[in-house]
């Protein structure tokens, strides 16, 4: 019988500060560095942004849980069109705060390949008019997220000249939240006319934040709270990092097991209900990491975070592989303060996938060198992308699978293709971009 994976926190007192002097929190609390949001990566701002041709403002078709989400979207039209003929709604994904469409629009029009236009252009050279739909609140509840998706599908319908169907996705959580729309909207046999529906990195599975880092962010928080926003744990303690993440710590002191938040158990269970996944469009996935079971070199245990030798000592390690009470972290004044031991974690951080550059934000606010391979760990595992046919809820043994002669029934897609190396979490590469553009050419 496997063995379920916990966490084992060990501290000297009911909480670390209990333990130190304020001379002591002040210094940890220092250590930390920047007071921000942690894991929030920060927009695009370099290169131009094209000029909408239009611009719409979204309030979902009805609220989840009493919150009625609301978004925008900004249109861009194909050469030579002066209306929607072919759409092409583009979500965006995992974020905090509201969505930036210009920074939307440079990362995904970022050039790939020398004179070659970016994803955008070439999308609009086809005559494809895009559509990137943004969403006021990124951290919210995917299906309240969804339902801004269901309006923006039934605006590009009212304003589409013709009949030609939609094709709709997202980038990151906009994949689950486009996904979330169009089986909800088939469930209620509401026709969204959609014809190919698409995934790029989208975390089907679940996606991967390291648990030690979530721990340090709650308690950089309890030692250095925020008067003026929002803490440094406020997105992992977001609903949308809850119902997206397979492990998901819920302070710094936790100890036991680590299973999906009851927030993830819910939003599958409504998933289910409204038939899984759209069964009407063609279903396609862009992975940003490798089909071919290589993750990024990361061995499992090595220390990457260390203030190394002083007065305070604080270490952070790549995700341990399995075994038992293995560290992943350590703060303490010649002595530990505090500790943190996984067992029967797997090595998450080096699982082939798209990449998130967690632990070199948190190296970065603190002003702790870090090697540059070292600063990006897997954020969404290949499989995930792929949408594995497995259970989203259980720990997966399949990360490093060989997924280039997976059989047909093995993925919930139709297609889909893998990059030719571990990429950032979201970026456009040649190899995406021109797998993209050929399952579009005679849509």
């Amino acid at each position: 019988m496997a063995q379920e994976p916990t966490i084992d926190v060990e501290i000297k007192s009911r909480t670390v500060a209990s333990n130190l002097t304020q001379e002591q929190v002040q210094r940890i609390a220092s250590a930390f560095g920047e007071q921000r949001v942690w894991f929030a990566t920060p927009p695009v701002r370099e290169g131009e942004a094209a000029t909408p041709d239009d611009r719409w403002e979204l309030v979902g078709d009805k609220p989840h849980l009493g919150h009625l989400a609301t978004g925008r979207a900004n249109v861009y039209l194909a050469q030579g069109h002066s209306t929607l003929v072919r759409p092409l709604i583009f979500a965006d994904g995992f974020g905090y705060g509201p969505s930036d469409l210009d920074a939307f629009w440079r990362r995904g029009n970022a050039p790939y390949d020398t004179g070659v236009p970016g994803l955008l252009d070439q999308l609009r050279t086809m005559g494809i008019d895009v559509v990137l739909l943004g969403f006021d609140q990124r951290q919210t509840y995917i299906q309240a997220n969804a339902a801004v998706a269901v309006a923006c599908v039934l605006r590009a319908l009212a304003a589409r000249r013709g009949a030609c169907p939609l094709v709709v996705g997202g980038v990151s959580l906009g994949g689950l939240i486009t996904r979330y729309a169009l089986a909800r909207m088939e469930s209620e046999r509401v026709d969204h006319q959609t014809v190919k529906y698409f995934s790029y990195d989208t975390p089907h599975l679940g996606a991967w934040i390291p648990l030690v880092l979530q721990q340090l962010a709650y308690l950089h928080e309890s030692l250095h709270p925020r008067r003026d926003g929002a803490g440094q744990a406020e997105l992992i303690r977001s609903p949308a990092a809850q119902q997206l993440l397979w492990g998901w710590v819920e302070s710094a002191c936790h100890s036991g097991l680590v299973t999906a938040s009851p927030l993830r158990r819910d939003f599958l269970h409504d998933l289910r209900k409204v038939g899984w996944f759209p069964m009407r469009p063609y279903k396609l996935g862009l992975a940003n990491g490798t089909g071919d079971g290589r993750g990024p070199d990361l061995p499992p245990g090595t220390p990457v975070l260390d203030l190394g030798k002083g007065p305070l000592q604080l270490v952070a390690r790549i995700q341990p592989e399995l075994g038992e009470l293995r560290n992943i972290g350590a703060i303490g004044f010649g002595e530990p303060v505090w500790t943190s031991a996984t067992s029967y974690v797997a090595a998450f951080d080096g699982a082939p996938g798209g990449t998130l550059d967690t632990f070199g934000m948190v190296a970065d606010a603190m002003g702790i060198p870090i090697e540059d391979r070292f600063r990006a760990g897997c954020f969404v595992p290949s499989i995930s992308a792929i949408a594995l046919a497995r259970d989203p809820l259980q720990w997966q043994s399949d990360l490093y699978a060989d997924l280039r002669r997976l059989p047909k029934d093995e993925t919930f897609l139709d297609a889909f293709c893998c990059d030719t190396g571990n990429h950032p979490h979201g970026g456009v590469s040649k190899a995406l971009a021109e797998w993209f553009v050929r399952q579009l050419a005679g849509w």
